[in-house]
């Protein structure tokens, strides 16, 4: 019996292919086997080996966990004294700065002109009750007027300034600001001082001021202090 060629090839093709896997595999083997020479696991228990206890217990390090009201106690503390100290500075800076307040001298407007004329003061009197311009000055952009007030009843007076009315010669009504002016005076009070302070831009053309003043809120009184002069 004849064997066919074809198959014989076959056969023989498989038997080296079997052959060649065989002898890498075990090459290969080897070959990962002196690579792996020397290494050893590792060891995963959780333990640490000490020379000694005594050096373990000393050496170990502790973690210890807080309460909850120590937790809040120390933050709580720690807040007051971050407020403590901000208060502290907060009253240093107020401290400096009046202290530098009371050290600068408070300056005075310049003095552009003053008149004081003859014939002052002008004087209004109603219900023992008197108002009286003593001077006028010039100074700045500003007509300052020195004004004293008194009362000499027996009843307390109160007033409201937005009431003083301010008109020049010749009619016209002038605006006006106050400073000092007392917003009541006690019965037989001493003479109280301030100012009325009239822009001189509103002043070209005038000679004479008149104002007019009632107490708040019986408006009782009228006190009237007519031709103030204030030519310049």
């Amino acid at each position: 019996m004849k064997i066919n060629s074809t198959v014989l090839l076959t056969l023989t093709l498989l038997i080296l292919m079997l052959g060649a896997g065989s002898v890498s595999a075990f090459l290969g083997f080897e070959m990962g086997s002196s690579a792996l020479k020397g290494v050893t696991t590792p060891d995963g228990r959780p333990t640490t080996k000490f020379p000694n206890s005594k050096t373990n217990n000393s050496q170990q390090l502790g973690v210890t966990l807080l309460k909850e009201d120590e937790i809040l106690k120390i933050v709580k503390a720690r807040i007051e004294g971050k407020t403590k100290a901000a208060k502290s500075e907060k009253l240093e800076e107020n401290d400096e700065e009046t202290r530098s307040s009371r050290q600068k001298p408070k300056e005075q407007p310049a003095v552009v002109a003053e008149k004081l004329q003859p014939g002052f003061p002008v004087t209004a009197e109603s219900e023992g009750v008197t108002f009286a311009v003593q001077s006028v000055r010039y100074s700045g952009g500003d007509l300052l007027m020195r004004v004293n007030m008194q009362n000499k009843g027996s009843d307390s007076v109160r007033f409201l300034y937005s009431f003083l009315d301010v008109s020049d010669d010749k009619g016209r009504t002038l605006s006006a600001s106050t400073e000092g002016l007392p917003s009541e005076l006690a019965p037989d009070s001493p003479a109280v001082s301030g100012t009325v302070i009239i822009p001189t831009a509103l002043l070209d053309d005038v000679n004479k001021i008149s104002l007019s003043l009632t107490d708040y809120p019986a408006q009782k009184l009228k006190l009237e202090v007519l031709n103030v002069p204030v030519e310049r």
